[in-house]
């Protein structure tokens, strides 16, 4: 097994005393004072997360956005430089290689955050098919990614002079006043947990100071700094897909309801014929959210049954949410049994039948 990499401050996470876990081959913070604790300062104020683990790559050259866009499942077309876009980069059968940010600079430059573990596969992806005259580079070790999310995540970033006065999935070159003199970043109004947030990407290099600064501001208007399990709970609650759980290689867009991140009339892109072909036909599964109605808590795996018994799924995450303080989970289940929001069906929780009601996510009211 090889060995898992460190992010830029792993030093700070050890000095906030975290706990430690693998996550797409890097060494990253699951909690420091405990998720449900973090969960909740994020939903009530701020947390702060270090997920420098996200890939970075940059396409430019001359036509750059159209070539990423000839190959990216949304349309770029319809956003302007200065605004950063959800999309897939899919397999020719539809399966999903990897779901990430594209940050339109300008019609030769589009800036990508993939995720950790599918960074190279990505970019790998792209240059196969790239004309000579545009470049893909892996700028993973690059820049750091710091995502500051909760209702008063603005003001964390007002206080440290950010622009923060955005529109969602907006994003802005700017300077950071540190004590050692302004560094530049990266600063987008966007995130992964529901509540409004901003992801900060500073040079690798610079990371430390500007984490420090971050975690600082967040403490100020009473958060915390927030680890990986944290993350999780806070986008399951939010019926967000997580790459390896409801979007894989074999698992498509069309299944998993992110259909709303496809150009459905672009000439072409990875996985259209496909794609094309399910919707036009209907997915054989779809996604769903699964509310515990009885006492239990469903992990991913878990098979899930009809009211008769008969089995019609499997979870894909589940969790407890400290927002509910009930079990939920998000489900690929069989559109041929006929299942529909407001069903109970039963996840099979260590051999014990968990009653759930079947729902279409969010769980919980979003705020971005």
């Amino acid at each position: 097994m090889s060995e898992l990499l460190d992010g830029p401050i792993a030093d700070r996470h050890i000095a906030l005393g975290a706990s430690f876990a693998e996550f797409g081959g890097w060494n990253m913070p699951v909690s420091y004072a405990g998720t449900v604790a973090e969960h909740t300062a994020v939903r009530e104020a701020a947390g702060v997360f270090d997920v420098s683990h996200l890939g970075k790559a940059l396409v430019a050259g001359p036509g750059a956005a159209d070539f990423v866009n000839s190959t990216l499942t949304n349309d770029l077309g319809k956003i302007a430089p200065g605004k950063a876009q959800y999309t897939l980069c899919c397999t020719e059968s539809g399966g999903v290689v990897d779901d990430l940010i594209a940050y339109l600079v300008g019609p030769d430059e589009v800036f990508l955050v993939p995720n950790a573990a599918n960074t190279a596969t990505v970019v790998e992806a792209l240059r196969a098919v790239a004309p000579g005259s545009i470049t893909i580079t892996d700028q993973h070790r690059e820049y750091a990614v710091f995502a500051v999310q909760g209702p008063r995540a603005p003001e964390v970033l007002e206080n440290l002079g950010l622009p923060a006065d955005m529109e969602y999935m907006a994003f802005a070159d700017a300077e950071l006043s540190l004590p050692a003199g302004a560094v530049p970043v990266r600063v987008c109004r966007t995130g992964y947990t529901g509540e409004r947030g901003f992801e900060i990407l500073p040079r690798w290099s610079d990371a430390g100071p500007v984490f420090d600064a971050l975690a600082e501001q967040v403490g100020a208007v009473g958060g915390q700094p927030a680890g990986l399990g944290a993350r999780d709970t806070l986008r399951t609650e939010m019926g967000y897909a997580l790459h390896g759980h409801e979007l894989s290689t074999a698992i498509t867009p069309v299944q998993t309801r992110v259909g709303w991140a496809v150009g459905w009339d672009k000439p072409a892109f990875f996985g259209r014929d496909a794609l094309l072909a399910e919707k036009a036909a209907g997915p054989s599964r779809r996604l769903y959210g699964l509310r515990a109605t009885g006492r239990g808590i469903p992990r991913e795996g878990c098979s899930v049954t009809a009211a008769d018994g008969t089995p019609i799924g499997t979870c894909t995450s589940g969790t407890f949410s400290p927002t509910l303080k009930h079990g939920i989970a998000l489900a690929l289940l069989d559109t041929a049994s006929g299942v529909r929001t407001g069903d109970e069906v039963a996840i099979d929780v260590r051999g014990r039948a968990l009653a759930c009601e079947v729902v279409i996510p969010p769980f919980v009211t979003s705020h971005v």
